[in-house]
């Protein structure tokens, strides 16, 4: 089922095993992390602005982005630990800026956080381009 895991064959030491299903490793950190912070900032109904906003999403972001640029050029590289660890640091990053979005459409702290993905993702991808994989 490809939903849960967006790896091919040749990526599956990037993915968990449960039970007959792959799922991302980073995936498996970030969505349910998101989530969770999503609920626990309308729960606590925290401020729609705090001055740290920006430099923490970015900084809960930049683990994950530098872990995904190091495996695009060595595919071989890390584990399915740290890509776990990343998406979690992501996820709370992504509940933080998505909280804001929902609220006041397209803050300052998404387009930052947009920014900087942009900016280090389009360069390693332009990179990293390969043949498409046979079928």
């Amino acid at each position: 089922m490809f939903w849960l895991s967006h790896h091919h064959p040749d990526e599956f030491n990037r993915t968990y095993r449960l039970g007959g299903l792959r799922v991302c490793a980073r995936c498996l950190g970030t969505y349910p992390v998101l989530m969770a912070t999503l609920v626990g900032l309308f729960i606590a109904r925290a401020p729609l602005g705090w001055p740290w906003d920006v430099p923490a999403v970015l900084l809960l972001t930049l683990p994950a982005l530098v872990d995904w640029a190091v495996g695009r050029f060595r595919p071989a590289s890390g584990s399915n630990a740290v890509r776990t660890a990343t998406g979690v640091l992501l996820g709370m990053a992504l509940g933080r800026s998505l909280y804001v979005h929902v609220q006041r459409p397209l803050p300052g702290v998404l387009l930052a956080q947009a920014a900087l993905v942009t900016a280090v993702a389009l360069p390693v991808i332009l990179a990293t381009y390969r043949k498409p994989r046979p079928d």
